[in-house]
């Protein structure tokens, strides 16, 4: 028997209709994925199926006694959890039924009957409903959601709203129900966390119904997917690539039936025109109500989805091209100033600089894509809000490389976008005619009257593809994005992806979309523990390092004992070379912050003494240009040599050699050594600069 029955289940707004006739089930351990684009009634659909929310016509058959939870987005807290003494005991909380039978049990004890009947059948129903492992159950799900011990003595009301929302999950896992309904539980967690769930979600035997844009985490607790698409609900059987497959296959296949009607359709016109104009009516009548079908059959026949098309996207020349050296930090502190966000641990503000994060080495080359990742809190937006500008570097160096241009879209999106419509913010940014921004602007999915909106009244999604799409214009060949898939649908997630590999800019991405990470990022930075270091390789690499006792403080020693090439500039300096109107104001704002960060240097310890550079003759533009162009091509190939080499260092027949092993490990020092040597000589030629 079903938990759940949907029944011709509509649900309107005014003369909106959000949900018609849905006709579904929920059996027994069944786990669904609800998929669909921004605003298509997943979260009316679950709060339908709570019971939350009632359906205007249809019915919802639920069987007796079933128990169920929800998590919504919106997160809601009942009075027990908000009044709980501490997160603990909200948390514990959640499997009430385990509590009151432990109660009762007690009573027992006390009362003399634990050799009786009851005792007996309490105790077993006790058992087997994990009560003696209650205890446990609630650590393990504290821990795995992120929660650090000296967090779980805190009341729920001093937690901020993603805490409470994590522990709100914390509390549904705990308890159990025979139905546990989710709308995107993955907000508000990092990549352990969620790794973490998906492995409780896989092991349950309870019935699981999901609304979820993470394409990674459907793949691995869904075993059937929901489509919601015009108002309409499409089962599918399978994860969610597999979903992906059979939805790709659907449209191509309503595609070539929407072009056979369309060409049906042209046919009978023109058949009926000849025929008018010959005056045989009844071949007419015939036509026309031919006509009328066909013309019925285009307007119910299943529709592909509007999908966001990115490619091509450029209106004017695109960007310049940079340097091989596009970025590199040195001895970089990452943080907050006195009155510029610093705060103590108890959230008062700090009276002294506040250090979230260093990262003693870190560079990018020409057309690396760069995933930033680590632990919520960690510091991977304040090291990216550093390189970007916003935030002042609080000791080492940020070196931009030359003819970088860099553009930043941050993860809070408060400042206003210039123009009062959509329309408007595009022709402010780039003189184009109103037909070229309203085709590019389409791309985006702004079509028709949407191009027209009031830029403050977009949503968090249309926000997003408005300064995606404004971003899509600078010329810019480095990017700096702040979950960038944030607010977006599963649609749209997938063009972004297609956009950024076509892209020829430099990526330094921070997201926790593992699958855009997978399909995007070669390299990693990984933020945590105070530190921030390379890591060689990919998303799934690193997870599978992170499983064989990898970690960020051992690969930071380890690198600190290698050759590593020598500072760009000294510590406390920020120096930039990018060019273009992005740049200037990165630029702009670098200056500023390095003005910032040597104030509080020189407020919190002696004065050092200054050194002066002795300034060098500038260079013809001719002698600029040939030396330019020997120095890239330099770079580039001691680059490349430096990826052969430490891939050979990898490979089975090196690693069981020593003496080969060696012979490579002194070439790469070799290499690395000349490559400081070029880049330090591409700088003293910046300097030189006509």
């Amino acid at each position: 028997m079903s938990l759940i029955r949907l029944d011709g289940v509509t649900r309107e707004i005014g003369t909106f209709v959000i949900l018609d006739q849905i006709h579904a089930a929920i059996a027994p351990g069944e786990r669904i994925g609800l998929v669909g684009p921004n605003g298509a009634g997943k979260t009316t659909l679950l709060r339908i199926v709570s019971g939350r929310d009632d359906a205007d016509r249809g019915t919802v058959m639920r069987r007796r006694h079933l128990s169920l939870g929800l998590l919504s987005q919106e997160a809601h807290f009942d009075e027990a959890f908000m009044t709980a003494p501490d997160l603990r005991s909200a948390v514990r909380h959640g499997a009430s039924h385990l509590e009151k039978m432990a109660v009762q049990l007690e009573a027992l004890e006390h009362g003399g009957h634990a050799a009786g009947n009851e005792y007996s059948d309490l105790q077993h129903r006790f058992e087997i409903l994990g009560g003696y492992t209650l205890d446990q159950r609630v650590d393990e799900a504290l821990s795995g959601l992120g929660f650090a011990r000296d967090e779980w003595q805190r009341p729920p009301t001093a937690l901020s709203g993603g805490q409470q929302t994590r522990a709100a999950l914390a509390r549904l896992v705990i308890a159990n129900p025979d139905l546990l309904l989710l709308d995107e539980p993955t907000n508000h967690l990092d990549v352990s966390a969620i790794e973490w769930l998906e492995e409780h979600l896989r092991r349950r035997t309870g019935a699981l119904l999901v609304a979820s844009h993470d394409r990674a985490f459907l793949d691995a607790t869904v075993t059937r997917v929901w489509e919601l698409r015009d108002r309409k609900l499409t089962v599918f059987r399978g994860d969610y690539s597999a979903y992906h497959r059979q939805r790709i296959e659907r449209d191509e296949r309503a595609e070539r039936e929407a072009e056979s009607l369309t060409g049906a359709i042209e046919k009978e016109v023109d058949l009926v025109q000849k025929y008018r104009s010959q005056r045989k009516h009844t071949k007419m009548h015939e036509h026309e109500a031919r006509l009328e079908r066909l013309k019925d059959a285009k307007e119910e026949a299943p529709k592909a989805g509007r999908s966001l098309r990115l490619k091509g996207q450029a209106l004017v020349g695109g960007p310049v091209r940079s340097g091989e050296l596009v970025i590199r930090l040195d001895e970089l502190a990452v943080g907050y100033l006195p009155g510029r966000g610093a705060l103590t641990a108890d959230g008062t503000d700090a009276k002294d600089p506040v250090t979230v994060a260093r990262a003693p080495f870190l560079a990018a080359q020409r057309g690396d894509r760069i995933g930033i990742v680590g632990p919520n809190g960690a510091g991977k937006t304040t090291l990216l809000r550093t390189i970007a500008g916003d935030l002042p570097p609080l000791d080492g160096a940020v070196t931009f490389g030359h003819q970088v241009s860099p553009a930043y879209l941050a993860q809070l999106r408060d400042a206003a976008i210039p123009g009062t419509t959509v329309l408007d913010a595009i022709l402010e940014a780039i003189p184009v005619t109103v037909g070229e921004a309203r085709g590019y602007l389409a791309r985006f999915l702004f079509r028709g009257d949407d191009a027209f909106k009031e830029v403050r009244s977009l949503s968090g999604g249309e926000r997003s593809r408005l300064e995606l799409a404004l971003l899509g214009i600078m010329p810019s060949n480095l990017m700096l994005l702040d979950e960038p898939t944030n607010h977006l649908d599963i649609a749209a997630r997938e063009a972004i992806e297609a956009f950024l590999i076509e892209s020829p800019a430099t990526l330094l991405v921070v997201s926790h979309d593992r699958r855009l990470l997978e399909n995007i990022c070669e390299k990693l930075w990984v933020v945590g523990d105070g530190l921030a270091v390379p890591f060689d390789g990919g998303y799934r690499a690193w997870r599978t390092a992170v499983a064989d006792g990898w970690t960020i403080e051992a690969e930071a020693a380890r690198r600190a004992n290698r050759v590593r090439p020598s500072t760009m500039a000294p510590k406390g300096a920020l120096s930039a070379n990018p060019s273009g109107p992005a740049a200037a104001s990165a630029k702009a704002s670098a200056k500023a912050s390095a003005i910032a960060a040597a104030a509080a240097a020189e407020a919190s310890k002696p004065a050092a003494k200054t050194r002066r550079a002795v300034p060098r003759p500038k260079l013809s533009k001719e002698a600029y240009r040939r030396r330019s162009e020997a120095l890239d091509a330099e770079l580039s190939r001691l680059g490349l040599r430096k990826t052969q080499l430490e891939l050979a260092m990898t490979t089975p027949s090196v690693a069981a050699n020593f003496v080969e092993m060696r012979r490579v490990t002194s070439e790469l020092a070799d290499v690395e050594r000349a490559l400081a040597e070029a880049e330090d000589a591409w700088l003293e030629m910046e300097e030189q600069a006509p």
